[in-house]
């Protein structure tokens, strides 16, 4: 008999890893690092809560550090199995993880030097070498459907999921003894329809058991449009001669805002205004992007058609180094800057934000899901004043948010896309949701398809029969 165990992404939108039992086998499905609450964040620094060294097998659906951020302190504690993924995945987890252990290195090495309160010295949670050999773990696969055999009995499907590039969902199956297979959809992340530069999520296959993500749960995103949202910020920033500041994810977002931004430019619904773009995670994101064709949507392809960069507007600069991000500083006026992390909880983006929040002329523009906790939720929820490193900042700047642009669909959207699946799961597993919205979830699923739904809890274990 099959086992699930919830080891992340359970109660939370962070931290995704599930275990995968049967018969002595063991494969890990995603191996994310937890984010937002510091309760959250302690977990990281816990031992992993299953022995690495007896992974068979690991499965990633995408390239979020909160799908993958964990996996070079279980290669730290003795994992060196196979890491399948799709290929667009895998080009971007060699730019994520080492970006992830130079940050738990530079933050180790800031306490090392600021708060020497021990005769311990700060260590980080795993080092670059670390995530150097994660990578050396990774095996292609392509996402189209094809199976593949990731141990000896258990079969992995991969399937477009459109949240970023090389999200996929993924169907697991497992051969027991007497013959049986057992089919376990993880849904991954799944994107939105009509989005940009990327294909839409394919159907998902038929299954006997269904993890299904609930970021959205209890929510539909606002039906504003997108590129009016946009173009109306950018306006007022251009009449108010203001900074527009855009927190980002590196990958996936900050991709397709430019690519909005071009867009209006070219139908001439915005000035032209100096866009930057510092992120040198960023800019290699982009070159990825551009480079994987085979999931490009046809919109992508006819602009590439028309000798345009689509991911370049007419005034961009892509910053790299910390001395052209410093000189940005320097910059006046009506300008758009476009800057990671996402939900403001580390990166070049803190920096930027202690200059412009205080500024009345101003803005800052959410574009992605706050998760309790982070900087990013405290400014979108009136917070009037937060704490940057160390320092506490006013918030005089105007504070917008574009939920529709969100790489995440909502419930209804979720619902739309387990249509698809042409038999009634046994089970299904709401996770990848804060607890409202995991309840929320369930209840539609259930409502609309009549389906059993469970949320369940950190560390709990189900059996699959």
């Amino acid at each position: 008999m099959a086992k699930l165990t919830f080891y992340g992404a359970a109660g939370t939108v962070t931290g995704s890893k599930y275990l995968l039992e049967s018969e002595g086998r063991k494969i890990l499905i995603d191996c994310g690092m937890f984010q937002g609450l510091k309760e959250l964040r302690d977990l990281n620094w816990q031992e992993p809560p299953f022995e690495a060294s007896e992974i068979d097998a690991c499965i990633i659906t995408h390239a979020h550090i909160d799908h993958i951020g964990y996996l070079p302190r279980i290669v730290k504690n003795g994992f060196n199995k196979p890491v399948y993924c799709s290929r667009g995945t895998s080009d971007l987890m060699k730019l994520s993880l080492p970006d992830a252990a130079r940050l738990q290195e530079e933050d180790a090495d800031y306490r090392n030097r600021h708060h020497k309160t021990s005769h311990e010295p700060a260590l980080p949670l795993y080092t670059e070498e670390d995530a150097r050999e994660a990578l050396g773990l990774l095996k292609q696969v392509s996402n189209d459907g094809a199976s593949v055999e990731v141990t000896d009995g258990i079969r992995a499907s991969f399937r477009v999921a459109g949240h970023i590039l090389g999200a996929s969902h993924v169907l697991v199956e497992v051969t027991e003894a007497n013959g049986k297979t057992i089919k376990i959809l993880f849904s991954g992340d799944i994107g939105r329809p009509n989005q940009p530069i990327i294909r839409e999520p394919e159907t998902p296959p038929a299954c006997d058991y269904l993890i299904v993500e609930s970021t959205y749960g209890d929510r539909l995103h606002d039906k504003t449009d997108v590129k009016e949202e946009l173009a109306r910020m950018i306006n007022d920033a251009a009449r108010r001669k203001g900074a527009l500041l855009i927190p980002t994810f590196a990958i996936g977002r900050t991709q397709e805002v430019v690519y909005l931004i071009r867009e209006l430019e070219t139908e001439n619904r915005i000035p032209v205004l100096p866009v930057r773009v510092d992120s040198p995670m960023a800019a290699q994101a982009t070159a990825i992007y551009n480079h994987r064709s085979e999931e490009h949507d046809e919109e992508y392809k006819q602009v590439l058609r028309g000798k345009i960069h689509p991911l370049r507007t007419r005034a961009m600069l892509s910053v790299s180094s910390r001395e052209e991000s410093k000189k940005l500083n320097a910059e006046r006026g009506a300008r758009i800057i476009i800057s990671a992390s996402g939900m403001m909880t580390g990166g070049r983006v803190l920096h930027h934000a202690m200059r412009i929040l205080p500024d009345e002329r101003a803005t800052v523009c959410f574009v992605g899901y706050q998760a309790v906790g982070t900087t990013g939720r405290r400014i979108l929820d009136g917070e009037r004043e937060v704490k940057i490193m160390k320092e506490w900042i006013p918030v005089r700047a105007h504070v917008e948010r574009i939920s529709g642009m969100s790489a995440h669909g909502d419930y209804a959207e979720i619902l739309s896309w387990l249509e698809g699946i042409t038999t009634t799961p046994r089970r299904v597993f709401t996770t990848h949701g804060e607890p409202v919205a995991l309840a929320a979830m369930g209840a539609h699923i259930n409502e609309r398809f009549g389906w059993t739904t469970h949320a369940p809890a950190y560390g709990e274990s189900v059996e699959l029969d």
